[in-house]
């Protein structure tokens, strides 16, 4: 009897994590800005929807906006210069610059659909308005890229098969299997770094900022993160000496 029980939990497994694979290889579609395919259930007005809903969330988080407003105009005159001058004009986005008040944690990021966000605490080391448009053409890279949408159909996928292999196996195998799902996420998440620096030196060369500037972030992030920050095959993001090689590359290819 157990052994029936056994077979009919492994073809459920089975079953689960076939149709798992069959719905994230089923949604393909290459990116018209990158020229890359990728796996992805969203369409871009749901991006948009997910990332207006999330943004108040988000800053909320790091103690709401930075009071300044001539700071936050600063932000916006540069994001709206990137986005006006390169690809990310053709985009069915909406983009948003936000500062955030956060003064300790150093940190920018963007939200599916548009919305990016600086905290005071990395702005306040940038050194000029270059190294800012450094910072934000990143993650308009990020947006452009569709690195949230695509990482959130990874999720989905990992998670399938997690959830076959719980009901199919035994929970010490889904542990290990998650274990290593892990590991394949954060390599996800290095490459869509090293795509977004690439974008980001585009973005600055296409609207006539210095993209060297962005050398001089990641070396303001390398010193931020200090002596014990987290080893390259343990973080997702790539080691700032590993960026900058391949943003010196970027510049090379993009520059006339």
């Amino acid at each position: 009897m157990r052994r029936g029980n056994s077979k009919i939990k492994l073809l459920i497994g089975a079953g689960i994590i076939l149709f798992t694979l069959f719905q994230y290889y089923s949604k393909s579609e290459v990116n018209e800005f990158t020229g890359k395919k990728q796996h992805i259930s969203l369409t871009v007005q749901e991006e948009v929807a997910i990332g207006l809903q999330s943004a108040p969330k988000m800053a909320q988080q790091h103690g709401g906006l930075y009071p300044d407003q001539n700071y936050q105009k600063f932000v916006d005159k540069v994001g709206r210069k990137l986005v006006n001058n390169s690809v990310a004009r053709q985009t069915n986005y909406n983009y948003d610059f936000h500062l955030l008040k956060d003064p300790q944690t150093i940190n920018a990021f963007a939200l599916p659909g548009g919305q990016i966000f600086i905290t005071y605490a990395l702005f306040s080391k940038l050194e000029n308005e270059d190294q800012l448009a450094g910072v934000l053409g990143h993650e308009i890279g990020h947006v452009v890229g569709r690195h949230s949408a695509e990482r959130m159909a990874k999720q989905g996928l990992t998670q399938g098969i997690l959830s076959g292999v719980a009901v199919g196996f035994d929970p010490s195998t889904a542990q290990g299997a998650a274990a290593i799902a892990n590991v394949i996420n954060m390599s996800y998440g290095r490459d869509d770094e090293l795509e977004s620096d690439d974008l980001g030196v585009k973005f600055m060369i296409d609207a006539g900022y210095n993209p060297n500037a962005l050398i001089g972030v990641m070396k303001i992030l390398k010193a931020a993160a200090g002596p014990n920050r987290t080893p390259e095959r343990m973080s997702t993001h790539p080691d700032p000496e590993n960026r900058i090689e391949k943003i010196k590359e970027a510049i090379k290819k993009y520059q006339k």
